[in-house]
């Protein structure tokens, strides 16, 4: 089965107050819990398509409210500035001392409604205000056995600055005697707002100032501390962790601790977020299951929908992973990137259309889909920390409209949506339940047809590829272009040899999206396959053989 990944931020994702005030507190504007996420909420994601819940910013981290709001980002603060990694948001909870017993229940109601529970592991930076309350007896904290007076050492779990005491470039109460790195390997005591100013990075055994040397033997004290971590979650029942920046840390260590974890858990998985192509390969080579493929796929179908690259293009993009495709997680949002119908990517979730159906069909790979973009959430709210740009804010206490019109105070049955919303979300349903559940594109081969086409198509504006499983063949036909088209494409010799494929002159085809049935078209190299597209849409073609017609004689 094709893992489908629904993306949820629970802080925002249950929130059902309305009154979104600007640099709001929680008591103003609401959080949502963990316990709002019901079975029905479970049963719509799943019957959406999904089989995994990333549930991001479950760890407990740093608040305006709970922590120093002069390094803390927006009231709500940054879900990637942990504080206890032994703990969870206790403005997750209803009842904040048992939040763990309501995030265990959680676990198990999505495991009862057949979904697998995808966990954030942060490896790379915690806050600076990080001490673990809740860690199991024996477990030593971060840092409590460091020595400040050495800027560098494998013993130590933080990097310092002997002699400097933290001083921003910007006005704060905080104290930190000496300064340590902070967490986007700025080895200085004077971060700007442009850095991640509310995190320390964690030592690996990287002397980074002295060259990067590595210092791995014997194994760095944090390696135990963070694997125990993992350990200590995987007992909990998280199926997969996604990890945040996993470039930014060792894959030596990536190597030694996904063995680890195997060896007690093995099934577990392992998400990367990495942006430098050139590390892909090693990374998953350490262990990884999967990888972002952001700085292709993302980049170009982003591109191709809101800049008017040439579709062709994309053929590019998967050729340039080809040996690793299969493992690279295709995405069009996430929390760090903009919304579609947003003013700053293309107004509308259903000019994306085209594109999600190429990161949903085109291989084997994981998908993900962040909750509202199957309702054209904007993100074009001015949260408070965040401001009006495009995305949802992660940092701010807010209620999103379109997610509270889908979860109807709980009862998750859509009723709220208007017209276009319903349109899109069926448009996603349809989509990622194919994608889920049909063996061509879960497990088939795929050939690009870009390549063979002449005239009557556009490769500026239109792509073509097939899919074949067995006996399941699918044609998939997409149109970026702002008006409605008539195209032929070409299936060559190449294709049919190439998926061990016999040609059918008399054959019927049913666009699995809309219904749309075609009764009579050829799947031969030598008469193109006719097909009607509307502006910003695509076909899936499931084709048949059909019996050849007989003259009255029988001939």
């Amino acid at each position: 089965m094709k893992p489908i990944i629904y993306q949820l931020f629970p802080r925002t994702f249950t929130n059902y107050n309305e009154t979104r005030l600007r640099n709001g507190s929680r008591e103003e504007n609401g959080c949502g819990k963990f316990e709002y996420i019901n079975e029905k909420a479970l049963k719509s994601i799943r019957d959406l398509g999904a089989t995994h819940i990333w549930y991001t910013g479950v760890i407990r981290h740093a608040t305006a409210e709970r922590n120093n709001a002069s390094i803390t980002k927006g009231k709500a603060g940054s879900p990637y500035a942990i504080t206890d990694y032994y703990d969870v948001d206790p403005d997750l909870a209803v009842d904040e001392k048992k939040r763990m017993t309501e995030y265990a229940n959680l676990i198990r109601r999505t495991h009862t409604a057949g979904l697998k529970v995808v966990m954030d592991f942060v490896p790379n930076h915690v806050s600076r205000e990080y001490h673990s309350l809740r860690k199991p007896k024996g477990v030593v904290d971060l840092g409590a056995t460091d020595n400040p007076e050495w800027a560098f050492s494998p013993l130590n779990n933080f990097y310092y600055l002997p002699g400097q005491d933290f001083a921003p470039q910007f006005e704060t109460d905080y104290t930190e005697s000496p300064a340590r790195a902070t967490g986007n390997d700025c080895f200085s005591a004077h971060p700007s707002k442009g850095d991640w100013y509310e995190t320390v990075k964690l030592n690996y055994g990287v002397h980074y100032m002295g060259g990067g040397e590595k210092q791995f033997n014997p194994i760095p004290d944090t390696w135990y501390k963070m694997r125990d971590i993992l350990h200590f979650w995987c007992k909990k029942g998280v199926d997969a962790f996604r990890v945040d920046m996993a470039e930014m840390v060792p894959v030596e260590f990536f190597r030694w601790v996904i063995t680890s974890t195997r060896t007690l858990f093995p099934s577990i998985q392992f998400i990367g977020e990495c942006y430098q192509p050139n590390k892909y390969r090693e990374y998953l080579a350490a262990g990884f299951d999967y990888l972002y493929d952001k700085v292709g796929m993302y980049d170009y179908l982003r591109g191709v929908t809101s800049k008017n690259w040439p579709v062709a293009g994309i053929t590019g993009q998967w050729q340039a992973v080809e040996d690793i495709r299969d493992r690279m997680v295709y995405f069009l949002e996430n929390h760090d990137e903009q919304r579609i119908a947003s003013g700053f990517f293309c107004g509308s979730g259903h000019c994306a259309e085209p594109a999600m159906i190429v990161a949903a069909t085109l291989g084997t790979n994981p998908v993900l889909v962040y909750a509202g973009q199957e309702l054209g959430e904007t993100g074009m709210d001015a949260e408070g920390f965040s401001g009006m740009d495009g995305r949802t804010s992660i940092f701010d206490y807010w209620g999103i409209r379109s997610l509270q019109a889908w979860a109807n105070h709980g009862k998750f049955d859509g009723k709220m949506l208007n017209e276009e919303q319903k349109d899109l979300r069926l448009f996603y349903q349809r989509l990622l339940c194919i994608a889920r559940d049909n063996k061509a594109v879960a497990e088939g081969l795929m050939y690009d047809l870009e390549y063979a086409q002449t005239e009557h198509f556009n490769k500026h504006e239109q792509y073509a590829y097939i899919r074949k499983k067995d006996d399941e063949i699918l044609l998939f036909v997409l149109n970026f272009d702002d008006r409605a088209v008539e195209v032929d494409v070409q299936i060559p010799p190449q294709a049919f040899a190439y998926l061990e494929q016999a040609e059918w002159p008399h054959a019927k085809a049913v666009d699995l999206l809309t219904g749309t049935e075609y009764p009579q078209l050829s799947l031969t190299s030598h008469a193109p396959v006719h097909v009607s597209l509307q502006a910003w849409k695509g076909v899936i073609l499931r084709i048949k053989k059909t019996p050849a017609k007989r003259d009255k004689k029988g001939n």
